[in-house]
């Protein structure tokens, strides 16, 4: 029977007789990481062998195009027009992934296969993308291939934008949805990425927090010299370097220039996140409470406010260390900002916050190709109430929302830029290791996700909510 019960209960027979399990495995093969130039061809071929045949039995036009800032890491768009007169769906997500680090996975694992492995915790799906973005939008394809299976038609047209460089930070995607507003303008955006903010209950994310990488280089001289000849005569750029940092940023994470945080938490937000507490699962870190800024709940920390990180330091020879000043110190940090603060300010700012500390010498570039601003949709939209009731129907558990996710997304270019409402409903969980050897998803939230996207792509056909 044509039934929202029916849709749901054949999706949930595709993933326990392994329909999806093999279906992640055929994506997982590809080695899609978008850093590596050994792989370009994967990028392509990711899109043109898997997402076109794909796409094309569900109805869809499929269409893939080229990046004028980064050749090697094509668009994929692909669109299915019912009826010119009704309302259009958005759907995103990205192909690409960060490098497999072949080797680095536990019990030797291959980054590049799908691995199912019990574990003290339960049962895990290894592999490359899994978490990141492959299951998420497998997902959702998959989810509404079976709305229309069951009931023949979805009663809504759809634009489904796969890219290749999400993992580079997006280089090219704004460039091309501000050239082709008109082919990808629609009324509504639901797309999957990142983790849940718990595995007991689905959450709704309305945005992203922004992300901006950054390149600190203090080089003194040419190469090194012997540290018991010359240590004591010449500066050390490494120990120059990190005392720099810490007028950015407290040795208890808080950031101490102003300009990099913003001014307060918007009230809308403190209230949105006031139910919401953060715990380390099973398989996740220690919470540091004594680390950021003070006086912030853990919710607010993460989705609220702006964090300093020092993802990487390098001086001298990390691998054979030499007994020798080193000749430069380098430093890859990132802040991580929401949108109540301008991060064009940022560069200039930091330059000139150097400056002043008499730090002449450190030279401050951006580390990526691009910026992922920060995004936020207003929580009292009406597509927020109705997509949590959606979930709750199907699921029968609350609905946490959460105004912007920790991490980052291209989210502002589909929210401010195409100009659409962006709801995001993430199928991951956060000790899930993207980004790291033994990146993994968990079955029963791959289950769930299938059930909840199935709920929400029917209950569009009955009508989207309003604007």
């Amino acid at each position: 029977m044509a039934t929202r019960e029916a849709a749901i209960k054949a999706v949930s027979n595709y993933f326990e007789t392994g329909g999806f399990q093999t279906e992640l495995a055929d994506r997982v093969a590809v080695r899609t990481s978008s850093r590596e130039l050994e792989h370009q061809k994967e990028l392509t071929r990711y899109l043109d062998d898997l997402m076109r045949a794909r796409f094309e039995a569900m109805g869809f036009t499929v269409e893939i195009y080229r990046n004028e800032m980064l050749e090697r890491a094509p668009f994929l768009v692909a669109k299915r027009i019912e009826d010119p007169s009704l309302p259009t769906l958005f759907c995103y997500g990205h192909g690409d992934t960060v490098p497999g680090e072949d080797g680095c996975w536990s019990e030797g694992r291959d980054p590049w296969a799908l691995t199912v492995a019990q574990t003290p915790s339960g049962e895990r799906w290894f592999g490359r993308g899994t978490a990141d973005n492959k299951s998420q939008h497998a997902i959702n394809m998959e989810a509404m291939r079976h709305v229309l299976q069951t009931r023949g038609r979805l009663g809504y047209n759809v634009t489904f934008l796969i890219e290749t460089a999400e993992e580079m930070g997006s280089p090219g995607l704004e460039e091309f949805c501000r050239k082709n507003r008109d082919l990808l303008a629609a009324d509504l955006l639901i797309a999957s990425d990142g983790p849940r903010f718990s595995t007991d209950g689905p959450d709704i994310k309305l945005g992203t927090r922004g992300g901006l990488n950054l390149r600190f280089r203090l080089e003194y001289r040419d190469g090194g010299h012997h540290s018991g000849n010359w240590g004591g005569l010449l500066a050390n750029p490494a120990i120059v370097l990190m005392h720099a940092l810490t007028t950015l940023v407290s040795r208890n994470g808080e950031i101490l220039h102003p300009g990099l945080k913003p001014g307060q938490i918007k009230p809308s937000v403190s209230a949105a996140l006031a139910n919401v507490t953060v715990t380390s699962g099973p398989d996740d870190p220690e919470i540091d409470p004594w680390w950021g800024e003070p006086g912030l709940s853990g919710a607010e920390k993460v989705f609220g406010w702006n964090t300093f990180e020092v993802l990487s330091f390098i001086t001298g020879d990390p691998v054979k260390t030499q007994n020798a000043v080193p000749p430069f110190a380098e430093a890859i940090c990132q802040i991580r900002f929401v949108v109540d603060t301008d991060p064009d300010t940022f560069l200039p700012l930091i330059r000139e916050h150097l400056r002043a500390q008499g730090f002449d010498g450190i030279t401050v570039e951006p580390a990526r190709m691009s910026m992922l601003r920060a995004s936020r949709l207003d929580p009292e939209h009406p597509a927020v109430a109705w997509a949590v009731t959606s979930i709750e129907k199907t699921t029968g558990k609350p609905v946490t929302v959460i105004p912007n996710a920790g991490g980052s997304l291209p989210n502002d270019i589909f929210l401010n830029i195409i100009g659409m409402p962006t709801i995001w409903v993430p199928h991951s969980y956060t000790g899930c290791s993207q980004h790291a050897p033994d990146e993994h998803v968990l079955p029963h939230l791959m289950k769930e996700g299938l059930q909840m996207m199935t709920g929400l792509f029917w209950d569009l056909g009955d009508g989207f909510p309003e604007s």
